[in-house]
This record gives structure tokens, sequence and C-alpha cells, in this order.
């Protein structure tokens, strides 16, 4: 059974930067509706390989019928690990496409969205111990101030977080229209749809990890990559992109990169144009491209 994930953001662009050899070995770590593999496939030979990843059940459904494609289900944070059971031990190539897919925004069982009632969920691994709703209802009052802060950037994190466990007192909130009504008490109307999109994706990110499974796959993918082998990550907040553009300038993603005596730095990978970003016309038939950036680097 196919699940309609709709258009993946920025495709031919994507793809384009990736393949650099046609018989190579190239992993799209973020598999969801395989919009990216399947272009990937068709720009590949018949001795290409192609590896995805992901750890979504609902995603898993739409594997693709190709004898040189091969589905990992699994978190793409163990990337090298599961290579490594295939017996890959470099490849080519490597897409991320970071962030909710639009299917599990749409779900309103998966508890992504501040658009549609449902259990505050928000696991991107369905099988995962926690979810939203432990995060709302069992964090206390600073760890909540802490990751809207840091992971939405969310003005206003001490009311709201007090407000949590005001509402708390009296009895659990369960459900997205639950945090929802929560917070609008506490946010004029004209900010109110920012500002639950803020929480929703600080609290998305912590459940996830989003951020120290991004650390981790980059440090990952350098290893993996043949010299001259690309990196191709599309973002949709600072938060990711700032990962990866540090990292890919430094190498690593605090301080600088390290200098010999002339001044020389030992990073890993050069950058490969510019930032790329979707045009008026994606934008308009695609929804989730409004935000992606794509950035592309090559290993030295």
């Amino acid at each position: 059974m196919e699940i309609n994930y709709h258009n993946p953001v920025l495709l031919n662009r994507s793809v384009s930067e990736l393949i650099t050899q046609k018989n190579g070995v190239y992993v799209d770590v973020t598999f969801g509706g395989g919009g990216h593999s399947k272009k990937i496939l068709k720009s590949l030979g018949v001795e290409g390989k192609l590896y995805a990843f992901d750890q979504d059940q609902d995603a898993q459904q739409n594997t693709l019928s190709d004898p040189r494609f091969e589905l990992i289900e699994a978190n793409f944070k163990d990337l090298k690990r599961y290579l490594k059971f295939h017996g890959v031990k470099e490849v080519d190539g490597i897409l991320a496409d970071f962030g909710v897919s639009s299917h599990q925004f749409d779900d309103e069982r998966r508890g992504f969205s501040t658009r549609f009632e449902g259990q505050l969920d928000m696991r991107m691994d369905q099988t995962s111990l926690l979810s939203a709703y432990e995060v709302v209802n069992t964090y206390s009052e600073q760890q909540l101030i802490s990751i809207l802060k840091l992971y939405g950037e969310v003005k206003g994190a001490h009311k709201i977080a007090s407000a949590i466990l005001d509402r708390r007192e009296k009895c659990s909130i369960d459900t997205t229209t639950d945090l929802n009504e929560v917070i609008k008490p506490l946010v004029p109307e004209r900010f109110l749809n920012k500002v639950l999109a803020q929480v929703f994706q600080a609290i998305r990110i912590e459940v996830n990890q989003e951020l120290e499974v991004i650390k981790l796959f980059l440090e990952q993918a350098v290893d993996i990559l043949k010299p001259g082998g690309r990196l191709v990550c599309i973002s949709y907040h600072s938060l990711e992109d700032r990962l990866v553009k540090r990292f890919v300038r430094e190498g690593v993603f605090e301080g600088y990169a390290e200098q010999d005596f002339f001044g020389n730095r030992f990073v890993p990978m050069k950058k490969i144009g510019g930032l790329v970003t979707p045009d008026e016309e994606e934008k308009k038939l695609n929804s989730r491209a409004r935000s992606a950036k794509l950035r592309t680097a090559e290993k030295i």
C-alpha cells in the first residue's frame, strides 16, 4: 500500500547535485514517500545501487520494487552500522531531507500538526517510548522552558511552561487541541499560529532528538563518503540549517576547525555552490517548500 506523502522538495536540483557516478552507490537517509529515491534510481545506471533509511512504519509501506534498491528500516543516526551490515564501506553520495513529511503532518493520529485534533504523539519512530504526551505532562517547568527556548525560539516560554503546569494540576493534557487551548489565552491572535508552530516544533524536536540525530548523521556521513562524494542536505528551519552549514565549514559543531602551523585548516568537506531555495513556482505548488534550504558539500 502506498501512502500519499505529497511532492518531494527541490527534487530535480537535489538529485542533480547528488549524482556524480551513474553506477555509484548512494543513500537516501529520509525515504518517506520515496519521491527522492525514485528520482535517484531514474538517474542511475544498471550497476548503480541505492540504500534508503526510514524508521517510520508508514514510510516503510512505500518500498520500491527495483533490484538496485534496498530499504533499511532504521534511523539514519545509525548510518554506518547498518551500511556495514549490508557490506557497504563507502558511498558516492548521501541525500538527507530533514524534518517532518507532509504525510506525518496531515495524519491527525500522529499529533504533529496544530491544525487537527489528535493524541499528543509526534514520534517519527512509533515504537519509541518518549512521546509528546510524556514531554508535556511529565517534564519539569525548567525543562519545558529550556526546550521551548532552544528548539522553538519561543518568546514567552516561561508563561507557556507555567500555564502547562497549571493545567496539569487539574487534568492531563492529552490532545493537540488541549495544548492549543492552554496556549491561546497567552498570545495575541495575530501571533497565535506562529507561536503554536514554534511550540509544536520544540516538542517534536525533543521527542525525536532531531538535532542530536543530525549531528550523529553528519559525522558518520563524512566517514562513509568516498573522496569526491557528495552530501546534499535539505533543511526546514534555522536550527537544522545552522548545523549543516557549520559542519561543512568547520568540520565541528562548536568552535573552529583545527589549523596547522601555517594556518591550513583541517576540514573534511568543501561546499559546492551556494545556498539553494525553491523558486516561487515550487512554493505555490508545495507549501512545505516555503522554508526549504538546500546545501551541497563534497568530501575532500
